[in-house]
């Protein structure tokens, strides 16, 4: 089949006529509903030619519209170009969601194909409802790519290993027990596992299946007394195995799913969790009673104890030095006119970290946006399309990195040449909006989409805003994307929202300014107790990533005395906890970069 994206949409439109179908959609998912996916389930980029991390492609017989969020429009608007595909920009005021979209342009009678093996269940069941009010068909049989995908990637087959002590502070029967309370208090004798960030920590498993994430594919079936995996025969190794059956872990093949499932007594209570598990991996499961609430593990896992808190504050050390011995090369190699590339920056800020102990790899593609390309939130320079660092502006850097002791996330702007003064207002008013956020203190259980307005009011008092959340929560060593907590004003519907100490979540407000700059202020913020008090317990947040934020973009006269008085406390952590780590360039660069203001 030729390569162009064109060329698949047409033959997809051939099979939609051959098999009596008037439309499909292709979301960017796989049985496990990873944000990040393995080759052999990347079948929306494959047909479009849009490889951002999300997206939705809806197909008809005149029509083809890439559905994705204002972090990627101006990627995908360049991408798509040439494709027929429109993008329908996802959030803007006028564009319908894919399910109305199809509401208002299929007919009484249509019927529209979405592969249920890779559909979680309540969207399922929101698009079943949608398009039968309309008297149109879902049809979650078939996979439209299948037959038009003749190299489709084969899935990965990377060893599983053991998340072990010191680095593992939690035992598989203390994760397994918790699991099991949770699901007799939901009245549920058997819970269903999917999502592969939930299999990896209730099992202290790892795995290399999906770029950037420490897992691995799996499902878990969780009984009274035995736990079953279904991963691929040869994917664990004899020692492990034994240790999984020491803990009453069975290995069953990745397949046998749907057999086990189906073998179960009709009747008997299932916990599933809608929004993490797919329509096909629960069409095995008709004959059983479904209890439906959140994995007990996400919040299980997303609640860091004492012992993985302190392994987050050394793992921070680490990513520290290798940053200031990546931001001290890269300004020494731009004062000796040394040519450097966006593509320069990742490989050497991963050199850097890939030199520290209990580094396994980066947690998620580094994002070097310089002036305009800066101005995409979600850029990825490659090969083909890259920026050299040179002239005026401003560099914009979002990198982190996985280590056995925690995952780290953290984006960093700084200035090549003299920042503009505009530049510097934009600057400060983002510093000051991440200030906001850092020194918030709230009662427990505080719905974490309320936070994201503090972030954001010292922007929206100058009429200024951004596209994405401002917040997201982050795993031990697992998921650099993980919930259930989200600072995020498209977050307010989600249940379990509730903050708790122990909570690691990233602290990003941004501004972007489309075609010139882009601005974003990154670190990790972890829930930790405040004072007490007759209203009740409170949580403040202890910021744990250990970095200069560059203080040559800041507009000086636009900070007040509290906020100025944070940056000055922030800058003495970084500097007491990473200078006795540093020698040489590094050194300095940390000193200087460290002044008071």
């Amino acid at each position: 089949m030729p390569d162009a994206p064109g060329a698949r949409l047409q033959a997809l439109r051939a099979y939609l006529h051959a098999a009596a179908l008037q439309a499909c959609l292709i979301p960017t998912s796989d049985p496990h509903l990873s944000e990040y996916l393995p080759d052999h389930w990347a079948a929306r980029a494959w047909l479009s030619g849009f490889d951002g991390s999300a997206g939705s492609l809806l197909v008809t017989a005149q029509f083809a519209g890439l559905w994705t969020d204002s972090r990627y429009w101006v990627q995908a608007e360049r991408q798509l170009q040439g494709s027929g595909i429109t993008l329908m920009r996802a959030g803007a005021p006028d564009v319908p969601d894919p399910l109305a979209w199809a509401q208002g342009h299929l007919q009484a009678g249509d019927r529209l194909a979405i592969d249920g093996r890779v559909l979680d269940h309540a969207a399922a069941v929101r698009w079943q409802a949608g398009l039968q009010a309309c008297g149109m068909v879902l049809v979650l049989d078939q996979d439209p790519v299948a037959s038009l995908w003749p190299a489709r990637p084969a899935l990965p087959q990377a060893p599983v290993y053991e998340h072990r002590p010191p680095h593992a502070c939690r035992t598989r029967g203390d994760n397994l027990a918790a699991v099991r309370d949770a699901m007799r208090a939901a009245g549920a004798r058997w819970h269903l596992i999917s999502t592969l960030d939930d299999v990896a920590w209730l099992l202290n498993l790892r795995g290399a299946d999906v770029e950037y994430n420490p897992v691995f594919m799996a499902h878990v079936l969780v009984g009274p007394d035995e736990t079953r995996l279904y991963v691929a025969p040869g994917k664990v190794g004899p020692e492990l195995a034994a240790r999984l059956a020491a803990d009453r872990v069975a290995l069953r093949p990745y397949d046998a799913l749907a057999q086990d499932l189906s073998a179960i007594a009709p009747g008997e209570s299932l916990l599933v969790d809608p929004a993490r598990v797919t329509e096909g991996t629960l069409m095995a499961a008709q004959a059983l009673r479904r209890v439906e609430a959140l994995n007990p593990s996400q919040r299980f896992k997303a609640v860091k104890n004492a012992a993985e808190a302190e392994q987050i504050r050394h793992t921070m050390v680490q990513d520290g030095v290798a940053l200031c011995e990546f931001f001290a090369w890269f300004e020494a190699a731009l004062a000796a006119g040394e040519s450097i590339t966006e593509l320069d920056v990742d490989t050497r800020i991963t050199a850097a970290r890939s030199r520290r102990p209990d580094f396994v790899s980066p947690s998620f593609a580094t994002i070097a946006g310089f002036n305009a390309n800066g101005a995409m939130p979600h850029y990825r320079a490659t090969e083909a399309s890259h920026a050299r660092i040179e002239g005026q502006g401003l560099l914009l850097i979002d990198s982190g990195g996985q280590y056995l002791g925690g995952t780290t996330d953290i984006t960093r702007v700084v200035p090549v040449g003299q920042p503009t003064p505009a530049q510097c207002t934009d600057y400060t008013r983002v510093l000051q909006a991440h200030i906001a956020l850092a020194r918030c203190v709230f009662p427990v259980d505080t719905p974490a989409a309320v936070l994201d307005a503090v972030a954001r009011m010292p922007l929206w008092r100058h009429g200024l805003d951004y596209g994405h959340g401002t917040g997201h929560g982050v795993g031990y060593f697992l998921n650099v994307h993980e919930g259930p907590q989200a600072i995020s004003v498209r977050a307010h519907a989600r249940a379990h929202q509730g903050m708790q100490a122990g909570m690691l979540t990233s602290n990003e407000p941004g501004l972007y300014r489309d075609g010139r700059w882009g601005i974003r202020i990154e670190n990790l913020v972890l829930a930790v107790a405040s004072e007490p008090g007759e209203f009740g317990a409170f949580l403040a947040f202890e910021t744990v990533t250990l970095c200069p934020i560059d203080t040559r973009c800041i507009a000086r006269d636009l900070l007040c005395a509290d906020e100025l008085a944070w940056l000055n406390a922030y800058h003495a952590q970084v500097r007491d906890r990473l200078l006795p780590q540093l020698q040489g360039a590094a050194r300095a660069w940390l000193l200087a970069r460290t002044e008071r203001l």
